[in-house]
């Protein structure tokens, strides 16, 4: 898949078709909203929703870092669901794939439905932080609106982009780039996306699933 590369608060940093941010000077990989047990969550409520998103979302962090040299994964928030995603099928797939990456750096900065869902289970091993948390040039947050001095990283928004034709029109996931913040595109599978209406100076980039476009 290709990748678009932009410069921000003076790092280099590429925009991944997959849906995440990679930062190859710390080689960190940025996941906002991956949602873990959403569809179990469903379920568990008698929503009859398909099952196999927990294993979706990791073959999806496992085909990164198959293309990407990843020595720690930044969650953006909502790495949870719901107190269902503490279901044990989820995190026995999640506790599987943390063993086969053993060496690999975790952290999370708390969002809102991680308050709501509780912290992940300690085995995962992963360094639970509250936004923002800063790291270089970057800070690190759920929300994009947090006041910060840092270049803010987010997520929350879930934010998609609507391309338009005489005949016809696409909502496609985006990163949208400002001066002072990004927001993320949500990583997770079954986790939709909310029509966003950039600020004047964004630009946004429309992941199409297989490359990164600036369209605006």
């Amino acid at each position: 898949m290709s990748t678009k590369q932009i410069d921000i608060a003076g790092e280099t940093v590429l925009l991944l078709a997959e849906k995440a941010l990679y930062w190859p000077r710390e080689k960190m990989l940025i996941i906002a909203d991956i949602h873990f047990g959403k569809a179990a969550s469903f379920r568990a409520a008698g929503v009859p929703v398909p099952r196999g998103t927990t294993s979706q979302n990791l073959a999806a962090l496992d085909a990164i870092m198959a293309a990407h040299d990843v020595a720690h994964v930044m969650f953006l928030g909502d790495f949870l669901h719901a107190r269902a995603a503490h279901a044990s099928a989820t995190v026995a797939a999640m506790l599987a794939w943390r063993l086969r990456h053993a060496s690999l750096k975790l952290t999370l900065v708390r969002g809102n439905h991680d308050r709501h869902a509780g912290d992940p289970a300690a085995s995962l091993l992963i360094d639970l932080v509250d936004e923002p948390f800063e790291i270089g040039p970057f800070a690190f947050c759920h929300h994009p609106d947090l006041p910060t001095s840092a270049y803010a990283l987010a997520g929350h928004i879930h934010p998609s982009y609507r391309l338009s034709t005489r005949f016809d029109s696409l909502r496609l996931p985006c990163f949208v780039v400002g001066a002072r913040r990004m927001i993320l595109p949500s990583f997770g599978a079954f986790t939709g996306g909310f029509l966003i209406t950039p600020e004047p100076d964004d630009a946004i980039y429309v992941s199409s699933g297989e490359a990164v476009h600036l369209v605006r």
